[in-house]
């Protein structure tokens, strides 16, 4: 085996948030490695469409690289296709369907640009924590190698190992998600939920020239693939380019150890409402980035206090908000009835639905 000198951050899986981490951390002048299993960007698991927030987060000139549909609103059906659709909408683009896979390459490629070394094709395959850093080994392409940081950032997704190398809990649940995709391309400015699934929903998202991705999501098991079937069956769909993955709910009570912290996924930084995390992802991962000092351990609270008082009060909400889903369908069909028309409401906020001009909205003024 051999041995780098030591680094300032270790950081354990590419994704967004891991890439979002490293980037800015090296940016800080820190010193970062991190790890991908495989290619940045694969396998697949979850979906592209996110609010136009994510402009924030790319480099000048990706936004039009990766931007594949502009979606001003949404159609919630209590059913299938054939029930009615009570149309949510904004007259700008509320959302944009982007290139999920060139997406991650984008932010990898950020962070190498910022100095970070990136390394694909390293497997890491033990998390050892000490009282003054922490011993990374991965097997790489020309062997086993050792590596040594004063903290590692777990960024390894929902079944995160570096989460449980450092001791801390799992989320409070994992949901199962499946995407398929239909080649046929479409432009539509909406997109289609369908509330038939107990506790979340399944969706068709136009994709522009890249087709149509059909998603669900719900408590794994046979039961959600049959459901799978079924949904693809209605809109007369046999699709064989599938992928799936899992989705974190729920914020373990800490996300932080004595050398390290979670992001991301690993983290549960998701949204209860919709699963998705992209961009609570790379806020928390920008919060971590200015919170941790590598050489004091201390300010692993920081990050702790910070993320949670940026993203907690929205993750409850989201919570609140998918009870919902639960509810008997005719009280879903009123309350979708009620409050269906122009949006007042940001995706990723919940707490928007008590903004000025949603109540204003609903008070029809």
């Amino acid at each position: 085996m051999s041995a780098d000198p030591m680094y300032d951050f270790a950081v354990i899986g590419v994704g967004p948030a891991g890439a979002r981490f490293a980037q800015q951390a090296a940016a800080r002048g820190h010193r970062v490695i991190a790890f991908e299993q495989g290619e940045i960007g694969t396998p697949l698991a979850c979906s592209g469409h996110v609010s136009t927030d994510i402009y924030h987060y790319l480099p000048p000139g990706a936004a039009g690289v990766l931007r594949q549909n502009e979606i001003s609103a949404a159609h919630f059906h209590v059913g299938g296709p054939d029930t009615p659709g009570h149309r949510f909408y904004r007259d700008e683009t509320i959302s944009v369907v982007i290139d999920r896979v060139g997406l991650d390459r984008v932010l990898a490629d950020a962070a190498a640009d910022a100095g970070a070394d990136v390394r694909t094709h390293h497997t890491v395959t033990a998390v050892q924590p000490s009282q003054h850093h922490v011993d990374v080994e991965v097997q790489a392409p020309d062997g086993p190698s050792q590596f040594r940081a004063r903290m590692v950032v777990g960024a390894d997704g929902p079944t995160s190992r570096t989460r449980d190398a450092l001791g801390i809990e799992p989320p409070g649940e994992l949901l199962h998600g499946v995407l398929g995709f239909d080649p046929t391309p479409d432009a539509a400015g909406h997109v289609d939920v369908h509330l038939i699934v107990p506790g979340f929903f399944a969706w068709r998202i136009p994709r522009g020239q890249a087709g149509v991705e059909y998603g669900i999501a719900g408590s794994p098991g046979p039961q959600l693939r049959d459901r799978f079937q079924r949904f693809l069956a209605s809109y007369d769909v046999s699709l064989t380019d599938r992928c799936s993955g899992a989705i974190p709910i729920g914020p373990p009570p800490s996300t932080v150890a004595d050398r390290g912290l979670v992001v991301g996924d690993a983290a549960a930084q998701t949204k209860p409402f919709t699963g998705g995390g992209i961009l609570y992802s790379m806020q928390a991962a920008d919060i971590a980035a200015a919170a941790v000092d590598p050489t004091d351990p201390g300010t692993l609270q920081r990050y702790e206090r910070r993320w949670r008082r940026a993203l907690a009060r929205e993750v409850r909400l989201g919570a609140w908000v998918r009870r919902a889903y639960d509810l008997p369908a005719p009280l879903q069909q009123v309350g979708l009835r009620l409050l269906a028309g122009e949006l007042g409401v940001h995706m990723d906020r919940p707490s928007s639905l008590f903004s000025r001009r949603q109540l204003r909205r609903l008070l029809g003024l």
